[in-house]
């Protein structure tokens, strides 16, 4: 039976009414993003996003996975699953033995199940607001959320509500974005402002300068040493590469040398064009854990972001 099914869900469009401002902004943002394909699915962006993964969620240990999924025929909610890009890395084909649902609110669900058949993976999508879903309360076994609460308009109240949706100790995986450096905040926040008006066509190719900065910035392979910790900047001591100075603590712009340029700018218009895009503390999101009724099983803290397993107990 497919998850769709179990869940008891008929219409594969569910859309709420309306939706905020910014959530609609965000909405259509992915939408676009997601349908560039040629920006993000190549072999070698899929292998550096797939080993981010696993070292993020599981210390580089596929037996962890494994483990979520014992005995088989789970129900995995996918909030907010875009393309199903990271599903299909970090699941595979253990889905395929248990019930995938993706959820977005955009029409990436489109993007998602036909990629999905590509890669004979079987998974029920949804395009449905994760804020608003036509499923039932304590129904749902594990709930995946990569890199998506912190794009709703309130990170606490979606962690509270999609929490509802899962089983007594069911595991709840996501990813949210860290506060970083005083300068990279206010300039993030000030390039998000300056493109707001542009359209999704527009942005992307307006990025694309700051993009290929980053890409300079790199191919100089210049070491920088901060003799001492800058607390009233977020700047901290130790040799650091140039290209990663200024993008901790400057403004972001993506490098790695096996990238093509499109695909260094997907990652920059991830980051620059979504107006809701929230950053937190760790002790924030601990919080809006004990909030939620959701005991953190495994939490990785890096620059970044935070990757949190919780139970909901």
């Amino acid at each position: 039976m497919s998850a769709l099914k179990k869940l008891g869900i008929e219409d594969k469009r569910y859309k709420k009414k309306d939706y905020s401002e910014n959530q609609e902004q965000t909405m259509n943002t992915f939408g676009f993003k997601w349908s560039l394909r040629d920006s993000y699915d190549s072999e070698v962006a899929k292998k550096r996003a797939k080993d981010w993964l696993f070292e993020r969620y599981c210390d580089n240990k596929p037996e962890v996975v494994n483990a979520w999924f014992l005995g088989g025929d789970k129900i995995l909610l996918d909030a907010g699953c875009g393309s199903g890009y990271s599903a299909l890395l970090l699941f595979g084909e253990l889905l395929n033995k248990n019930n995938y649902l993706g959820v977005d609110i955009s029409e990436s669900v489109e993007v998602a199940e036909k990629r999905f058949k590509e890669e004979k993976i079987k998974g029920d999508f949804l395009q449905a607001d994760i804020m608003d879903l036509p499923i039932a309360n304590n129904t749902v076994d594990i709930i995946f959320s990569e890199g998506v609460l912190h794009h709703t308009d309130n990170v606490l109240n979606a962690l509270i509500y999609l929490g509802t949706k899962l089983k007594k100790d069911g595991l709840f995986l996501f990813y949210v974005y860290a506060k970083k450096a005083v300068i990279r905040e206010f300039t993030d926040d000030y390039i998000r402002e300056q493109i707001k008006s542009l359209s999704d066509e527009e942005a992307w190719k307006a990025l694309k300068p700051l993009t290929k900065l980053g890409q300079e910035l790199g191919k100089l392979d210049v070491k920088l040493n901060i003799p001492e910790d800058i607390p009233f900047l977020g700047i901290k001591k130790g040799e650091i590469d140039l290209q990663r100075f200024v993008y901790w603590n400057i403004f972001k712009a993506y490098y790695r040398p096996d990238f093509t340029l499109e695909e260094m700018n997907h990652i920059n218009f991830d980051w620059y064009r979504p107006m809701n895009c929230r950053r937190h503390t760790v002790e924030e999101i601990k919080d809006y854990c004990k909030q939620a009724r959701l005991e953190i099983e495994h939490l990785n803290i890096q620059e970044a972001g935070f990757t949190v397993i919780a139970r909901k107990k």
